[in-house]
């Protein structure tokens, strides 16, 4: 018989797991403290944007597999694994993880647990974390040592979470018991019988999985801007450089993008708790590469507003700038540490007069910076603009007409932030063009 499984924490990570583990098969009891997302939820609204997850929220919620409620006692009596599924967000004046909500879950869950279950932490932690919480849960809980802990990082992107769920690259276990090892096996058994890899490790081990990982995406992505630092120093075009790199099977061509750089709520508060942690341990000077890969990432920032300046003659006081995107990446309206929105800002503190349109994050954009303007369209956020500045790569701006938006600015110059954009038609349709670690002569870029 198939476990039955609960799921702790209702935001991005635990309402993808709850909706997926029910579109899979399975009983899903899925719980929050906070009564308007449950009540959302169970009725079938997200309270966030994520592709493709609402309409299968939805479909689960009808087959009556998929509750959300509030009852945590509920929850203790009904699950046989136990997924906590949290936020760890970066401490108030520190870079260390906040492990409060990682540490209430389990073990408001754990006092109530009265019978063998296996607890299952995803959030992305601290190394060491799971060995405390597992002598912590034993003590809470009426069931002692009967009650079990593993780990079993996440491994999602936004905007494409349900894909990650339901077709992952591999499964991490961090079980210290065959049995721990069984309760994960039949958890996932869709996804194993569909061939998905697995990893089966100490919990330690798999705790340093997740942030390893972002640790080297955050990386690769800073040294690509790096490069563009020096190619603008130089004169090179540092997206040719990035596409003769990514010919070397060493090296590969994902994420070797160079542009505004990396931000939302995992991989820069990520890499800081993790050199954090690393220094609790007496290892800091093994990453003390990631000090500088997030200070690459944040130069990109105002490097950005250094082009929106130069195309606007040396000053942004009372420049209409256009700023075009505000979540941190495309397909989410997550504007947690968004280089977009940072652009943004400081273009209107240097005396810009900034409008903002984001096809989703506006919402979210205008509660974390009210005192810029916003657009509902396209059309809106250009009209009259001094300067267009691409700063997240919806595809909506993307495949805009040079043309049409050209009709509607008042100056026809452009800042790629991205470097996504067709440098050859821009610039056959008259417009000024600069983008991160490319040349600015025409002559010298090449689409």
């Amino acid at each position: 018989m198939p476990p039955r499984i609960t799921v702790i924490g209702t935001g991005y990570l635990g309402a993808t797991q709850a909706v997926c583990m029910a579109h899979l098969g399975y009983e899903v009891v899925a719980v929050d403290v906070d009564p308007a997302k449950v009540a959302a939820l169970a009725s079938g609204k997200l309270p966030f944007f994520e592709p493709a997850l609402d309409t299968l929220l939805v479909e689960t919620l009808a087959t009556g597999r998929l509750r959300f409620t509030t009852d945590f006692d509920l929850a203790a009596e009904f699950g046989d694994v136990h997924f906590i599924c949290v936020g760890t967000p970066q401490s108030s004046g520190s870079d260390a993880a906040d492990l409060r909500y990682v540490d209430a879950a389990f073990g408001e869950l754990a006092r109530r647990v009265t019978r063998k279950a296996l607890l299952v932490g995803k959030s992305t932690v601290p190394v060491g974390t799971a060995d405390r919480l597992a002598e912590r849960i034993v003590e809470l809980s009426p069931a002692g040592a009967e009650l079990e802990l593993a780990w079993n990082p996440e491994f999602l992107r936004e905007g494409f979470a349900v894909e990650d769920t339901l077709r992952p690259d591999r499964l991490v276990f961090g079980v210290r018991s065959a049995w721990a090892e069984q309760m994960l096996r039949a958890a996932y058994s869709p996804l194993l019988a569909a061939g998905t890899p697995v990893v089966v490790a100490d919990p330690a081990t798999a705790e340093l999985v997740k942030v390893a990982a972002n640790s080297f995406l955050a990386t690769k992505i800073s040294f690509i801007n790096a490069m563009a630092e020096v190619c603008e120093a130089a004169g090179a075009d540092v997206s040719l450089l990035a596409k003769a790199l990514s010919y070397d099977d060493r090296i590969g061509g994902r994420f070797l993008k160079p542009g505004l750089g990396f931000g939302g709520g995992c991989l820069p508060k990520d890499i800081r708790a993790f050199r954090a942690r690393a220094e609790e341990l007496g290892v800091s000077a093994a990453v003390a590469f990631l000090h500088e890969v997030d200070q690459i990432n944040l130069r990109r920032r105002s490097r950005t507003v250094d082009l929106v300046r130069e195309l606007a003659g040396r000053s942004l006081q009372g420049v209409r700038v256009a700023a075009l995107g505000a979540a941190f990446k495309p397909d989410s309206d997550d504007v947690r540490d968004a280089p977009a929105l940072d652009v943004a800002r400081l273009l209107y503190l240097e005396g810009a007069s900034v409008v903002v349109y984001d096809p989703q994050a506006n919402a979210n954009a205008h509660r974390a910076y009210p005192d810029l303007d916003y657009a509902d369209t396209l059309g809106e956020a250009v009209d009259g603009a001094d300067v267009v500045v691409l700063l997240t790569e919806w595809a909506e701006f993307v495949t805009a007409d040079p043309e049409d938006m050209g009709v509607l600015v008042a100056q026809r110059r452009i800042v790629d932030g991205r470097g996504a954009l067709d440098v050859a038609r821009y610039r056959a349709a008259g417009w000024e063009y600069r983008a991160l670690g490319r040349p600015a002569e025409v002559g010298a870029a090449r689409p």
